[in-house]
């Protein structure tokens, strides 16, 4: 068996102090997850294939991995995504509570709770695939992708503090053709028990997932797929606070009237607008102007559910404030609109905040993806497609935290932004992350094995053909 120099032993010992301290980080969240493993051997396993996802290659799958770190073949990484006994979700769940801890500063060797500015981002994005085999894999729309396309999409829970953000959770969505088709399901190994739910209801079952593992915050935002009702009366139920876009044409109550929130913008004169500053790009400072109307909320918890009901209207008007945010870009004028909810008076800039952090899982999205290889799983089941996104999560999760708990001080040089992801992952290839196995011999054997297993398929290839032919 193969096995993996310590990556802090890897070109000599570790000498610098932020080395130190992210092989800390990498086997404290490694020790949180060790009791979600029945044997050692699948356990140091994710250890290796997590390393394998941070290094550089020019792809990631089970065979690239595999060759880089040193394995003689893709069998054991392809066993512990499919057949090996471990639990993907417990390993995801102690993932988000480590993360959660040290964002919010609640981690015993951290400092000061930062939970009180943590915010739930809800969002999907689609990841391209060639073939409908793979499991949820359909013609669909996918923002990501720039509209309709086959792929697979994700909805995914990003939790972000002052501090950073990162993935805390993800659900496969099933189009409604692919969860009702037994034979797709039995094929991809889907569990009997899951069956269709929009986007929406995945994105409840995570809030409800992260509140019941004590992962809180008192906003929850998303885009227009999660502004409706349903989801913003269950993120009340959790007692949370919302932030939800919406569309021009969505149903807002003035009182006992109903009308749109395009219309409603009209009930706004000129003094009512505010220049809030958004942030600071590389293009200067971004901001619009702002302003907010206040509506009649339409999702009391176990309360009517039309929205010009009275009694609906003053339990709600008990229960909190609800607002219409408006977003006026300065030069094109265009409109955006937010529907929000609090349980007491909150300022505008508050809820202009938790408005603009909703491009944070964006973010997480993108590095993820190219830092992580979180869409590069060539799985088709259900269990190796959780259990690689895990895996994934898993080593984004560790650059995320390790990367916005860096540590700042009066050495820090101020001509310097804080270290990103992708510059932390530039920093530890080498010092913690070992570098692939490229050595002639190595190189030789894996294009021997490679050559004999592609000979294999197309034979066995052939021969399925050829009996298919025989029998129409």
């Amino acid at each position: 068996m193969t096995k993996v120099k310590n990556p802090a032993a890897v070109g000599g010992t570790v000498a610098h102090a932020d080395d130190e301290r992210r092989v800390g980080f990498l086997d404290a969240v490694m020790a949180r997850i060790a009791g979600c493993f029945r044997r050692c051997e699948p356990r140091r396993l994710v250890r290796e294939f997590v390393l394998g996802l941070l290094m550089e290659l020019e792809d990631h799958n089970c065979w690239t991995i595999a060759e880089a770190l040193g394995h003689s073949g893709p069998h054991r990484l392809q066993h512990l995504l499919s057949r090996a006994k471990w639990d993907e979700r417990q390993v995801l769940d102690q993932t988000a509570v480590w993360a959660a801890g040290h964002l919010t500063g609640d981690d015993p060797h951290e400092g000061q709770d930062a939970g009180q500015d943590a915010v739930f981002i809800l969002d999907e994005t689609g990841d391209a695939k060639s073939s409908t085999d793979c499991v949820g894999s359909a013609r669909q729309y996918s923002g990501s992708l720039g509209g309709v396309a086959l792929c697979q999409v994700t909805v995914n829970l990003t939790y972000v503090t002052t501090r950073g953000h990162t993935i805390i959770d993800r659900r496969l969505y099933l189009p409604r053709d692919w969860a009702g088709d037994e034979e797709r399901r039995e094929l991809a190994g889907v569990p009997e028990h899951i069956e269709f739910a929009t986007k929406p209801q995945l994105a409840a079952q995570m809030l409800a997932h992260a509140h019941d593992r004590a992962i809180r915050a008192p906003f929850a935002a998303g885009d227009e797929v999660y502004g409706g009702r349903d989801l913003r009366r269950h993120i009340r139920s959790l007692g949370m606070n919302y932030v939800m876009a919406v569309k021009h044409d969505h149903p807002v109550a003035l009182g006992p009237h109903t009308t749109t929130a395009r219309k409603a913008v009209r009930l706004i004169g000129d003094g009512g607008w505010q220049r809030v500053r958004t942030g600071t790009g590389t293009k200067g400072v971004r901001s619009y102007d702002w302003a907010m109307l206040a509506i009649t909320p339409d999702d009391t918890p176990n309360g009517p559910d039309q929205a010009g009901d009275q009694a609906g209207d003053q339990a709600g008007d008990q229960a909190g404030d609800a607002v219409l945010l408006v977003r006026r870009h300065r030069y094109t004028r265009k409109l955006s609109y937010y529907r929000c909810f609090t349980t007491g008076p909150a300022p505008l800039a508050r809820l202009v905040a938790v408005a603009t952090l909703r491009w944070k899982i964006e973010e997480d999205h993108q590095l993820a993806k190219q830092a992580c290889g979180l869409d590069k799983g060539q799985t088709t089941r259900w269990r190796s497609w959780h259990r690689w996104s895990c895996l994934a999560l898993l080593a984004y999760t560790y650059l995320a935290v390790t990367a916005a708990t860096q540590p700042t001080g009066p050495d820090q040089d101020p001509d310097m932004i804080a270290i990103t992801v992708p510059e932390l992952l530039r920093n530890i290839r080498g010092p913690i992350v070992p570098e692939p196995r490229r050595d002639p011999e190595h190189r030789r054997a894996w294009s021997t094995w490679r050559r004999r297993h592609q000979y294999r398929a197309r034979k066995c290839h052939q021969a399925w053909h050829a009996y298919a032919d025989t029998t129409t």
